[in-house]
Parts: structure tokens; sequence; C-alpha cells
């Protein structure tokens, strides 16, 4: 049997954070100062992982092997089977040509790169987010970016700075659903949906100021501080709306759907919005004259070229959208579900006796759901397009070979988060935050944003940290508010930390054709995920003190 020890370090709870953060250090000073390829840095961070989680925190060579394994598993299975379907179902628009079809339409609605960044990356990225998540919506909406004529390297800072604004919702709010369950028993056995209820109620409170100043961000990111007074009134308007149906959604209707009603929203109101305001000094790409021969998918015309441009992305929503209609969801999850215990884990726990890894108890069907109805939607691309089945598969083998360095980045993340989490090296970081008494106000989103940079995902770091946040509350205030402020904190906290975690900067690379120069893109948006974060903590800290008429009560 092993039992996580928090301080195992000289006894000390806050030396022992130190050392467990130094896989973290190593991985992000590998990255960003001496440009190590993400997939080298990834390796060898699972190395240097397993060795202070034996030596340090003592974790036997069974549950390290495990564990290691399991973080493989998800990260083909999970993320990778995401990402291939998505990186292939745009690589079937460029082979016949409607990629280019889309970036002319693109530049119909506006030739201005400002504008595109606002609907692709921000509107129709949260609604990828909404309906996919887990790396789908930066994997579309970069490619488009480019497609559209704007840099890679922008592209991709541009669609990972947007993308913080819905994750907190995530894929039909899985990362609130996730919260409610890891938040119940520090609650005393609440019902996790009610606590759901109120932590999404909580997250609309929350969300809706960032939201209002992503779009912003995004026009500077653009073009700089003549951006923002060309086109801040369109900027700000889709913000506010965008944040005005978050608020009202989660809180008077279903979290589940806010940012699939906000986004919707947020895309009418900019298209009503550019009927009549039109900003001034455009910045256009400067895109190469094509030198190859207009393919067919070009020669169309009419209503025929605007659906085969379109068509892959409205297949993709129309799947997710029938995937979470209530009787639907159900009768996919009981008759595709298989579950089974990660073997090699059984005698692995945590120092309260919870089970350490907390996906211990696999279930199949939500593994691989969405990277496969990612690729249903490829498969409908494919007959619609009429592209045969030896070409597509060609393709999609390219397309796993273009990603090999990706696939290996983000399975060894996988793996190096799951061998903290299994030894304790997790909870002894969130326990050393935890130890900061009333400060913890500030901290606590710095914890959300810690657990997503290590894994990537909000649903992880709400199944990580959320009971523990809950627990730290009560310690610190005694009160069912701040235990509320503080679960929800995880969630919304964690979105600025999904632009610097290393499977998004993996994703954007590969979308945007950057391959092994993560480093270069972590470097260009580590500053804003610090920046808005700081903006988050401060919002949180006032909203534990003079602003708590905010936080709802269960």
């Amino acid at each position: 049997m092993f039992s996580q020890i928090l301080a195992p370090v000289a006894d000390s709870l806050a030396f022992s954070a130190l050392v467990a953060a130094i896989p973290l250090l190593a991985l992000f000073i590998m990255l960003g100062i001496f440009k190590v390829p993400a997939w080298i840095a990834a390796l060898g961070t699972i190395v240097l992982t397993i060795v202070v989680a034996v030596f340090g925190w003592h974790l036997p060579a069974e549950p390290a092997f495990a564990a290691t394994c399991e973080g493989l598993f998800f990260g083909v299975c999970q993320i990778m089977w995401i990402l291939i379907p998505a990186v292939w179902l745009y690589n079937l628009t460029v082979k016949c040509g409607w990629d280019k079809v889309l970036r002319d339409l693109l530049r119909e609605i506006s030739d201005d790169l400002r504008i595109l960044a606002i609907l692709i990356a921000f509107c129709f990225g949260a609604l990828l987010e909404a309906l996919a998540g887990f790396g789908t919506p930066v994997a579309i909406t970069a490619a488009m970016m480019v497609a559209a004529g704007m840099k890679p390297l922008k592209a991709a800072m541009v669609c990972m700075v947007a993308n913080t604004a819905p994750v907190a919702f995530g894929a039909m709010g899985a990362p609130i659903t996730t919260l409610g369950n890891s938040a119940s028993a520090g609650f005393g056995g609440a019902d996790p949906s009610q606590l759901a209820e109120v932590f999404g109620a909580m997250a609309g409170r929350q969300s809706p100021f960032m939201a209002m100043m992503v779009p912003l961000f995004l026009v500077f990111l653009v073009d700089g501080v003549r951006g923002l007074k060309d086109t801040w009134h369109i900027a700000l308007s889709g913000g506010v709306v965008f944040a005005a149906f978050q608020f009202v959604t989660s809180n008077f209707v279903n979290y589940q759907i806010t940012d699939v009603v906000a986004s919707i929203a947020c895309i009418i109101a900019i298209l009503l919005l550019l009927k009549v305001a039109k900003p001034a000094h455009p910045v256009k790409a400067e895109m190469a004259v094509d030198s190859d021969a207009p393919t067919p998918a070009q020669q169309t015309k009419g209503a025929r070229r605007v659906v085969g441009a379109i068509i892959p992305y409205v297949i993709v929503v129309a799947i997710f959208a029938v995937s979470q209609i209530p009787a639907a969801k159900s009768w996919l999850a009981s008759t595709f579900t298989v579950k089974f215990t990660w073997p090699g884990l059984e005698s692995c726990f945590k120092a309260d006796g919870a089970t350490a890894c907390v996906t211990n108890n696999i279930d199949l069907y939500s593994v691989v759901s969405t990277g496969t109805y990612l690729f249903i939607g490829g498969v409908i691309t494919m007959l619609v397009y009429r592209m045969s089945v030896s070409v597509a598969a060609k393709e999609f083998g390219k397309t796993i070979y273009n990603l090999r360095y990706t696939i290996i980045t983000i399975a060894s993340v996988l793996a190096l988060a799951y061998i903290m989490n299994a030894s304790g090296m997790t909870s002894t970081l969130g326990a050393g935050l935890a130890a900061s008494g009333a400060a913890f106000a500030f901290l606590s989103p710095v914890l959300g944003w810690l657990g997503v940079a290590i894994t990537g995902s909000d649903v992880s770091s709400n199944a990580l940290f959320g009971g523990m946040q809950v627990e730290t509350a009560a310690t610190v205030w005694g009160d069912v508010q701040h235990q509320v402020l503080m679960a929800t904190s995880n969630s919304t906290g964690g979105c600025m930390g999904k632009m610097i975690s290393p499977q998004s900067l993996s994703v954007a690379a590969a979308a945007t054709g950057m391959m092994n120069k993560e480093g270069v893109i972590f470097r260009q948006v580590v500053g804003w995920s610090l920046v808005l974060l700081v903006i988050f903590a401060l919002l949180v800290t006032l909203q534990a003190t003079v602003l708590s008429f905010m936080i709802p009560v269960p």
C-alpha cells in the first residue's frame, strides 16, 4: 500500500512544494529559454518527474509505471484522438481546394484581420469549445485564420488568447459538472448536480469580466494601439454581448449551454454591427497570388460555393449538437460505455484515503467520444466532397505523420501529470498554496491556472483541485459562500493556464504548420497568460471581500 505524504521533503510543506514544482519549472525553462523542441523537453521531464516522485515522494516502481502508462493512454486516446480528426478534417478541405474558397468568403465578410480575429477566433472558437473542447477550437480556428491570410505565429497567439473566454464552461459544461462531483464531499455530500448549478451561476459572475476584455486584446494583438482605436466599438460590443449572454444563460437558463448561446449571440451582433459600422484603416492580409491553376472548388459559383466552403464545420456543429440532446446523449453513453480500472494503481491512495488518480475508473466512451464525432464528421465531409476512400485515408496517414512530434509531446505531458498526481506532488503543490491563509483568495485562481497548465484541461484541473479549494476555504473562512467562490475560481482561473499548457502549444503549432516551434509560441503568450491571471485574481480577491454579494448561496 502506498499513501501519499504532503510534506515528504525535510518534513517541510513549503520546501516540498518547491521541489514538486521542479519538473514544471524545468519544462517551461527548456521551452521558453533554451528553445528545446517540445517533444524532447516533455520526454526529459517525464524522466525527471519519475526521479523526483520515486526518491522524493517514495512512490513505488509499480504505480509509477502504471501512472505513466495511464497518462500516455489518455494523451493519445483523448487529446490526440481529438486533434488528429480535427486536423484531418481541415486537410480534406485543403486537398479539395475548399480552404481557399473559405478564405475568399471570409474576406468578403470582412477583409480586416482584426474583425476576423473576433469572428473566428473568439466567436466561432467559443462555439467549438462549447460543443467539443479539448483543443478542437484552437486546432480549427488557427488553421482558418492562417487560411484567411494571418501569419502562423500571430494566428496561434490570437486563437490561444481567444480560447480563454469560454474554457470555464467547456464542452457542454463538463468542467463545471466535474467540479460539482469533486467538491461534493466538502459540502457534506451535497447533490453534485445542484452544486454544479451553483458553480455555474458563480462562473457566470466571473467569466463575463474576462469575456469583455478578450476581444480588445485580440485587436491589439493584430494591430496594436491603432487596432484598438479603429475597432474598439466592435470589439467591445462583441465582448459585452458575449458576457451578457454568459451571465443570463448560466444564472437563469442552464450552465451547460452557456457558451453555445453566448457565441451565437455574439456572431449575430457583430454581423449586424458591421452593416452600419466599418472600422477605419483595415488590416488586410498580404496574400501571395495562387500559383496553381484554380481548383474545381474555386470555380464554383453561387450558393454551392458557400455551402462547399462551410459544410465541414456545419457538419461538425450538427453532430455535436445532436450528441448533446439529452435523449441521444443518454442512449450513446448507455450503449457504448465500457468501464475498467487501470491496473497497478489499486493500492495508491491520497492522504485522505481517496484514490490517487481521479480518472482511475476509466469510461472509454467519455475518452473517445469527441474524437469519434470529429472523425465521423470527416467521413461525412469525404462523402460530400466525393473524395475516394483511398485519397481520404492517405490524407489521414499524412496527418498522423505530420503530428508525430505533437503526439509524443501531448502523451508525455499527460504522463507527467499522472505521475505527479499518483505520487502526491500535485497535492503538495496545492497544499503549499493553501497554506497562505486569507491570501488564498488571490492564490485560488492561481491553483486552477497551475492545474490547467499541467494537465491542459479545465476538467482535469477541477477534478484535481476542486475538493482542495473547498476544504481550504472552509478552514480559512468557514462559510459556504467562500467555499463556492474558491471552488468556482479553480475553474475560471484555469482558463488563463490553457494558453501555456504544452498540450495547447502543440495543438497550436500543429494547426499553423509551426512544428517543433512550441517554445516560440510559449514566449509570445506567457505574458498574456500572466496578465490575465493577475487581473482575474484581483477580481476574486474583491469578490471575497467587498463584492461578496456577487456570490450565490447554495
